[in-house]
């Protein structure tokens, strides 16, 4: 029997709890889960790329079957193809999310057909997270409870610390 590897791509900007349930459900799923950190040009990150995969891999620690990886300049059915990856994993909150997410799908498909991908539809509570959500409350200095990972949190006390 073939191995099930999955990748699950974005800019985590931060990390949010409907990302680690994604990424949950999916280490279920997948024999191997890689989560790829990437750097996306039309973005204005908050975080550094390094300190992105750090919050996660700290919010990963318990998933024994999940790594983390950075990826800068490259598309990610090219690092999914240098992995071996058999499934793109791609998460969808809204009909927006959909449209955008079926279109990448026809791209990534003509450049690597063999390569499936996999929607996890958000639970209703976690709909309304998104990253840009969250750097406007962390610009704000607002309470991220239950929203991200305690890595998230950490990582804002000490940028909250140095400012």
């Amino acid at each position: 029997m073939s191995s099930k590897i999955g990748l699950y791509t974005g800019s985590f900007d931060p990390v949010t709890n409907g990302h680690i349930d994604i990424i949950k459900r999916a280490s279920c799923l997948c024999d191997q889960l890689y989560v790829g950190v990437f750097h996306n040009p039309n973005k204005e990150s908050l975080f550094e790329l390094e300190i992105r995969h750090l919050m996660l891999s700290q919010a990963l620690e318990k998933f024994m079957n999940v790594t983390v990886v950075m990826a800068k300049n490259r598309l990610a059915v090219d690092l999914a193809q240098e992995l071996q990856v058999t499934h793109l994993i791609r998460g969808l909150r809204n009909p927006t999310d959909f449209e955008y997410e079926a279109n990448l799908e026809y791209f990534n498909h003509m450049l690597a057909p063999s390569i499936d991908t996999l929607y996890f539809i958000s639970k209703n509570e976690l709909q309304p997270l998104s990253s840009s959500r969250i750097r406007e409350l962390i610009h704000f200095q607002s309470s991220l409870e239950g929203l991200v990972p305690q890595s998230v949190i950490t990582q804002v006390e000490k940028m909250n610390e140095n400012n």
